[in-house]
């Protein structure tokens, strides 16, 4: 293969297969790929702004029965520390949101054997009454699939009944990586890659916007990696004209503290920034009908995620108001509204605040104060 016919066909929107991305990655200079991702970020998104979200992340529940090998936040049914949000906490935290800026809740929780359909119905239907701009960016694909299994329903119509009590939109969560040798090995309990990517499907038909998500870093091969981002291009393609599909891909390499994955199997995280970059700009190369690409600094910190933004990635995704679940595993990095800005005029970018849809939000009506962490 020729790197630079590669990269002349990246450069024309080409769908590149598995094999030419894992040759790009294994034989081309990131000044390459950045080079051209970079390019292929102006023509996609021509306004050249960076966005960012203020949203926070709520947990509905930590008992989940998934077992994940990478997760540090969930407990077992019965755990003395287990809950369930209640309602009065929901509208603190939502008042609280509000009063920063924020318009949505991230909202999601664990695998819980007991909460079906209705309590999501029942749940959404309440928060929407009591705070009817709030966005409901809420669950993922491994919770929606879980609630099917309860119910004995098809993926469709639990989110269409969702859908109706007031989910906005889906998060990317628990695809990881969707091969599922993979998948047996740090996350049994969920649902396989390919019922993960028929639950995006049934959201498409319904035009609920869904992002797309991929964890690396752990035993994964490369090959894997673009076999994942092969499927998101492939399901992307087949959204039903003019809904809204993946609005964004989000890549972000596996944190390892305190999981069992590095406890029992001694994985542990060595993605460096250069090979993070690579990822980043290689999804901008392989995923031409995915128009946002996040750069995510909860993981790789203030820097590199600097550098991502010359390497294809045109957003900076939300200041996450309160997010516990990346954080339980290491994830160190904070931004008040102020600082996620300056760092974006740092990189040589505008700042622009969005919504979940990259609907652009006006600064000026906001409350601007900053959160202590």
């Amino acid at each position: 293969m020729n790197i630079p016919d590669l990269l002349d066909r990246a450069l024309r929107f080409d769908f590149l297969s598995m094999e030419e991305g894992i040759h790009l990655y294994h034989h081309a200079t990131t000044p390459e790929l950045m080079y051209v991702a970079n390019e292929l970020r102006k023509i996609q998104v021509p306004h050249g702004k960076v966005t960012w979200q203020i949203d926070r992340n709520v947990n509905t529940t930590n008992v989940c029965i998934a077992n994940c090998k990478f997760c540090n936040f969930f407990r077992r049914p019965g755990h003395e520390d287990s809950y369930i949000t209640d309602i009065e906490t929901y509208k603190k935290k939502i008042e609280e949101t509000f009063l920063y800026g924020g318009d949505q809740l991230l909202l999601q929780g664990g695998h819980h054997p007991d909460l079906g359909l209705q309590f999501y119905v029942d749940l959404f239907k309440q928060l929407k009454e009591l705070y009817p701009t709030l966005r409901l960016h809420a669950l993922g694909p491994p919770e929606i699939a879980h609630v099917c299994k309860l119910e004995g329903m098809s993926h469709y119509d639990v989110l269409k009944a969702m859908q109706e009590a007031g989910l906005d939109s889906l998060p990317g969560a628990g695809a990881e990586i969707l091969n599922d040798r993979v998948r047996r090995l740090i996350s049994k309990g969920k649902c396989g890659g390919q019922e993960w990517l028929d639950v995006m499907r049934a959201a498409h038909k319904l035009n609920i916007a869904t992002s797309a998500t991929m964890m690396f870093g752990h035993i994964e091969t490369i090959e894997e990696r673009f076999e994942h981002l092969v499927w998101i291009r492939e399901v992307q393609a087949e959204k039903p004209e003019g809904n809204y599909g993946f609005t964004a891909f989000i890549p972000w390499p596996f944190q390892d503290d305190g999981t069992l994955l590095k406890k029992i199997r001694g994985i542990s995280n060595n993605v460096t920034g250069d090979e993070y970059i690579r990822m980043i700009a290689l999804s901008r190369i392989m995923l031409p009908n995915v128009k946002n690409i996040q750069a995510s600094w909860l993981t790789v910190g203030k820097h590199v995620a600097q550098l991502c933004l010359h390497a294809g990635a045109n957003d900076f995704g939300s200041i996450m108001i309160e997010e516990n679940v990346v954080s339980a595993a290491g994830a160190p990095h904070r931004f008040t509204s102020n600082g996620i800005q300056e760092a974006i005029r740092e990189a040589g970018f505008e700042p622009q605040l969005r919504n979940q849809l990259y609907q652009w939000r006006n600064l000026e009506n906001l409350v601007q104060q900053e959160i202590n962490y």
